[in-house]
């Protein structure tokens, strides 16, 4: 008998575990329910892939969408409709709101907020302190929760955990992969004389590569010492890649197209304090050995630290300049340029943007194209060439550092659990998000 299924993506190519192969794809209940050739099968719909290639739906696991508190940046709907029209699915996003999502309430806050609002599939990072360390294990655990971030350095709000003891009353607490900014906090405090008023390319000379590097050294042997596993965000030094390489058993690295894709000087010529971010662009040779990362496996995620302000917030004089840049919009483009300029395939782009995130944080039924997953896809046209422009940006922001940058390779849908979320460029069904769910934090018996 002929099957019959609520979507069919007819005549793509799957880009998968296995490859890239010519195959169908059959959707009924948000679930993928068959791959191969489906052209006896029936639908409610069936969406034309000819010509595009299929991945499974990018998975943004660094976000900052600033609500509560914030939201005149950025709001869990502006957020997410960039996400989506970028051709992300799902998004993890950061504690450092006002209030800060540190505590059971906060963060049931947000769900609430995300909940059929946002465009896309969603998890909340809960941030780690002094105060909440005794409570981790059950933070860490509550729907919706990506897990526990820490900042060992200081960035946008007032999170802070950087002393070791510290670190360590969280970690020893932690049954997830805890994630980390990793910066020396003293080290900052010190070479803030180093910063030269009005002058950002001076950024990385204050948050130097050796400031970095001490901080992250710092985190492994703490995690050795109290047997958790450790997320760090961001990787910008070649130092801390050649670092990383030798602890890969309890450390896991994420890197962002912004250290793979700017370069000193030449971005703060350009851009001024529009490049400034935390930790921040450095000259070439670091980006050269974060692409070596990338190629020799030492690299697990790639993010994009989508961590928008206004221009008013970004034209203060440096160093009152606010850092971050907004960039979840722009991953999937500017990574596709970089595969078809030959630095990566296309399967090492799922395995960074879908695969990596679902293998380390234990997504439940995300981050592969089979049966039984979630119908997740994100839908790509290998050959197309498009300039990103701030005018195509959702985010309330209104600016991109890629503003005028053209690129090959372009983001044409988005399918959130069976449902049609963004087609070329235009948000085609309402907000529909649901909180990520996580294997370790699942109650027993399901």
């Amino acid at each position: 008998m002929p099957q019959t299924y609520d979507v069919i993506l007819k005549g793509g190519t799957v880009v998968n575990q296995d490859g890239r192969v010519a195959r169908d794809v059959g959707v009924t209940g948000g679930k993928i329910m068959a791959l191969g050739d489906l052209s006896q099968a029936s639908a409610g719909e069936v969406v034309d892939c000819t010509g595009l290639h299929i991945l499974p739906g990018v998975i943004d696991s660094q976000v900052h969408f600033r609500e509560p508190g914030l939201d005149h940046k950025e709001d869990l709907e502006s957020g997410s409709r960039s996400a989506a029209l970028g051709g992300v699915t799902c998004v993890f996003e950061m504690p450092n709101t006002i209030p800060q999502t540190v505590t059971p309430e906060a963060l049931a806050d947000k769900v609430k907020r995300g909940r059929h609002r946002m465009h896309c599939d969603f998890a909340f990072w809960v941030g780690g302190t002094h105060e909440n360390a005794h409570d981790v294990a059950e933070l860490e655990r509550l729907p919706g929760a990506a897990g526990i971030k820490v900042f060992m350095g200081s960035s946008t709000g007032d999170l802070l955990v950087e002393d070791d003891k510290g670190v360590a009353e969280i970690l020893k607490r932690t049954r997830r992969r805890a994630a980390f900014h990793s910066e020396d906090e003293g080290m900052l405090r010190e070479r803030m004389p180093l910063r030269v008023e009005g002058d950002p390319s001076s950024h990385p000379v204050w948050r130097s590569p050796e400031v970095a590097l001490t901080c992250t050294k710092r985190l492994v042997r703490i995690a050795r010492e109290t047997g958790a596993r450790v997320h760090i965000l961001h990787i910008s030094t070649a130092e801390e890649m050649v670092f990383l390489k030798d602890h890969k058993d309890v450390a896991t690295v994420e890197v962002l197209p912004n250290h793979l894709t700017l370069v000193a000087p030449d971005c703060y010529e350009r851009l001024g304090t529009y490049a400034q971010m935390n930790p921040p662009i450095r000259d070439d040779s670091h980006r050269q050995r974060i692409w070596w990362g990338v190629e020799q496996g030492i690299v697990d995620v790639l993010g994009s630290d989508h961590a928008p302000h206004t221009h008013e917030e970004k034209h203060h004089p440096y160093p009152a300049s606010h850092s971050g840049m907004p960039g979840v919009q722009t991953l999937v483009p500017i990574m596709l340029d970089h595969v078809n300029a030959g630095r990566l395939t296309l399967e090492r782009f799922v395995d960074l943007s879908s695969a990596g995130p679902q293998r380390i944080f234990g997504l439940e039924g995300k981050g592969r194209i089979a049966v039984g997953y979630d119908a997740d896809f994100t839908i790509v046209d290998l050959k197309r060439r498009e300039t990103i422009t701030k005018e195509w940006s959702a985010s309330k922001c209104g600016w991109t550092p890629y503003d005028g940058v053209t690129v090959t390779g372009w983001p044409v849908g988005t399918f959130v659990r069976g449902l049609k979320v963004m087609w070329e460029g235009e948000l085609t069904n309402p907000s529909q998000g649901e909180p990520a769910r996580f294997l370790e934090a699942l109650p027993r018996g399901v």
